[in-house]
């Protein structure tokens, strides 16, 4: 059946995607054996948009036909793409990351149309993702193996980083470009093939990619494109010929899909939620931390799982509260294509409704709210999903404000005496994706440093995201699995060691004409 379906999939043609946007509720397409398809499901999704609620399109929840149609023409593409060349998988990184800075601006439109973040914010999200795809470029050195000759009398070892076989991920909405480009140019520059399900609430730029690979020559079937909610992501979990599983989201889906696909023979790399402290001491450089924490709390509208959405300030430091709630109130709230904007959209009226209930929940649990967001009307997008920039005081580690990611633009403060009790208040949150210190003080900084138990730490820097060169190193609750994603883990999650130890003995030299012609190593 699966093969009968990827044929009648291959007749589609590209131009089928183009004429669908004309209409007035396009449908998402997906992408199989390098060509565009209509889903032929009768289950579709309202995709909207976030700053108007109006729906833009519908998204398939693909069915069973069309997720092993995928799965085939990915294991079709495996038996020559594992095969091809380290050079020709450089070249194609190299042509497609060209594309994706010739189009940054189209696909940072889409993010905003579809995600609801600023325009300027969306371009940080494609040019992030082009960083993976160039790191990807270096494959030639990270795919570099070990070698031992002579570990005994005419023998020499070997070990080999080879590719895994069809790999599978699944992506958040809050980084509808960069959390793809984590998995499939990786996946691919090594040698694998992949299935990637993008979120249903802002799949497009995911599809308009998929034209850039085309353009930039990837073969037919290395990349495949799913859509849907439950069904696609238990397929590839599921699936014995899906040999990994690479995961950005919540908590419940994330243990949800380490647990199943573990459970299934997979390894997995699952980076899920967060908590993320920001340690303010009362000799940091007041302007810059302020400025700093605003940008961090509320950019993106606190749908970032490096969002700095808990603020600790030591001793006097909370004297600042003020002058921050200040600077939060400056901050401008509209759609996000709208000029100047500072704060978009959260995604969803589910989003917005979880966001409010969350910051009621603190003032009825004690805290004090020095700036409430919630009442905001944009004009002009009335029926947006709008929070403005919002401020907690007086919060305690037993709230529920504390203990839940709130994933908004609310920033949370609580107040301690010293260093020391920051640092115990951190260790003991089950989150540990990153964390911040601001102060001048060099052996106050390494002493954080040393002593906290947070994969990624920031001195002066309030979100300490690594360039693509270095792995993303949450730790604790934000992540299950053992290679991280991006950096040296990255390539490591998407390879398998393969040692060769071979025996010749110099006695068994024969000899052969000499060739003169010079080598090509082609």
């Amino acid at each position: 059946m699966a093969s009968a379906m990827l044929k009648l999939l291959k007749t589609e043609s590209r131009h089928v995607l183009r004429r669908s946007y004309s209409s007035a509720a396009p449908t998402t397409k997906l992408f199989i054996d390098g060509q565009f398809v209509e889903s032929k499901t009768s289950n579709w999704i309202d995709l909207t948009n976030p700053a108007t609620n109006e729906v833009i399109g519908r998204v398939p929840e693909a069915t069973k036909d069309e997720l092993n149609a995928a799965l085939e023409s990915a294991k079709k593409a495996y038996k020559s793409w594992s095969q091809s060349t380290i050079m020709t998988r450089q070249q194609l990184m190299f042509r497609f990351a060209r594309l994706l800075r010739e189009n940054q601006s189209k696909l940072a439109a889409k993010i905003t149309e579809e995600q609801g973040k600023t325009l300027a914010d969306a371009e940080g999200d494609v040019l992030r993702g082009i960083q993976s795809v160039e790191n990807s470029c270096s494959i030639t050195t990270l795919q570099l193996g070990d070698c031992i000759q002579n570990i005994a009398k005419d023998m020499d070892t070997h070990s080999y980083k080879v590719p895994l076989g069809v790999v599978g991920g699944v992506a958040a909405f809050n980084f509808p470009v960069m959390i793809p480009l984590w998995m499939f140019p990786p996946a691919l520059a090594t040698g694998n093939t992949c299935i990637i399900k993008p979120s249903e609430q802002d799949p497009g730029a995911t599809v308009m990619m998929m034209e850039l690979l085309n353009e930039a020559g990837a073969p037919p079937g290395v990349v495949n494109v799913i859509h849907g909610t439950h069904d696609p992501v238990n397929f590839i979990c599921d699936h014995p010929d899906i040999k990994a599983v690479s995961f950005v989201g919540g908590d419940a889906a994330g243990k949800h899909i380490y647990t199943r696909a573990s459970a299934n023979g997979k390894r997995v790399q699952s980076n899920m939620g967060a908590k993320n402290h920001g340690v303010i001491m009362p000799d940091a450089n007041k302007e810059h931390t302020l400025n700093q924490l605003a940008g961090a709390a509320f950019g993106a509208a606190g749908q970032r799982c490096m969002a700095l959405s808990t603020a600790v300030f030591v001793g006097e430091a909370k004297e600042w509260i003020p002058d921050l709630v200040a600077r939060a109130k400056a901050l401008k709230v509209n759609a996000g294509h709208v000029p100047a904007t500072d704060v978009g959209p959260v995604i969803s009226p589910k989003a917005k409704e979880r966001i409010h209930r969350l910051i009621e929940s603190g003032v009825k649990e004690g805290a004090k709210l020095a700036l409430d967001g919630r009442g905001i009307v944009v004009p002009g997008f009335e029926k947006g999903n709008f929070v403005g920039p919002t401020v907690i005081t007086d919060v305690q580690t037993n709230m529920e404000c504390y203990r839940e990611e709130i994933f908004g633009p609310v920033i949370v403060c609580l107040f301690v005496d010293t260093l020391d009790q920051a640092i115990q208040m951190i260790n003991a949150n089950p989150y540990g994706n990153g964390t911040a210190i601001f102060t001048t003080n060099g052996a106050t900084a390494r002493k954080f440093a040393n002593e906290i138990d947070v994969g990624q730490v920031g001195v002066n820097v309030p979100i300490p995201v690594p360039l693509s060169m270095f792995s993303f190193t949450g730790s604790r609750g934000s992540f299950l699995g053992t290679n991280h994603f991006c950096g040296k883990q990255g390539i490591d999650f998407f390879t398998e060691l393969k040692t060769v130890v071979s025996f010749w003995r110099q006695s068994d030299v024969s000899h052969a004409k000499s060739a003169v012609a010079m080598p090509t190593q082609q």
